[in-house]
């Protein structure tokens, strides 16, 4: 089965107001230059345009037309990334909000990626990423709970890594390496973030060490693909 026409512009629009032709403020094209842009009649440019305005893209000012309220948070990646630095930076509010908390053994994966014997406790914390009330991601962070006793305890009182792994001795800490890749949307993805089912993201792990090369921290991240343009900072 094809993709819907609908979702096809809704698309080619998210691109273009990620690519700085229209910004925060402008007017887009009205439903029937659209409609002839792209071949359709106005009832699937403004299914399209409805979809984007469900999620936070544009807004639609009655009388006046449809305007750009939103574009991609531009999201440094380096060698010391901090989520609520990067939001203030771009002049949004950060947020975060917890999924869950709790210590189980490692996978085989979290393992490897963290040095640890396999089965080793790990604390993992997932929550959702957000810029002025926007979800932006879906992360999943997993610790060695045995180098970092009482890390539980402080994610249950403060939202921000680099808090609670203060309040555990770690004053500092660097990002090893990252790798990003793109996946699809999951149903529960979907649900978190306010996308569709199969809509792009940006798939970030990353292992995060102290100074001295301890592993302490592997990072997943799910962006959403309209909401973050990922670049690499020179820290």
């Amino acid at each position: 089965m094809g993709t819907p026409v609908w979702t096809s512009i809704a698309t080619t629009l998210q691109g273009e107001i990620g690519a700085g032709h229209y910004r925060p403020g402008d007017k887009l094209p009205t439903e029937a230059a659209l409609a002839a842009r792209f071949g359709v009649n106005r009832h699937t440019v403004r299914r399209a345009l409805s979809d984007m305005a469900e999620r936070g893209l544009v807004r639609a000012r009655r009388g006046a037309g449809v305007f750009v309220t939103a574009t991609p948070t531009d999201y440094p990646i380096g060698r010391r990334v901090r989520f609520h630095q990067n939001i203030r930076a771009s002049g949004r509010l950060p947020e975060k909000r917890v999924l869950r908390v709790e210590t189980r053994p490692a996978d085989p994966l979290e393992a490897a990626a963290l040095g640890l014997a396999p089965g080793a406790a790990v604390v993992v914390y997932e929550g959702l990423s957000l810029a002025n009330g926007t979800a932006l991601g879906h992360f999943v962070s997993t610790f060695p709970a045995e180098h970092l006793p009482g890390l539980a305890a402080a994610l249950a009182e403060v939202t921000s890594v680099t808090e609670a792994l203060r309040r555990c001795g770690v004053d500092d800490y660097l990002r090893a390496e990252t790798r990003v890749s793109a996946e699809r949307a999951s149903p529960t993805q979907a649900l978190h973030l306010g996308v569709r089912e199969g809509d792009p993201l940006l798939r970030t792990e990353a292992l995060n060490v102290t100074p001295e090369g301890l592993r302490i921290e592997r990072g997943l991240t799910w962006f959403a693909g309209d909401r973050v343009t990922l670049s690499l900072a020179n820290d």
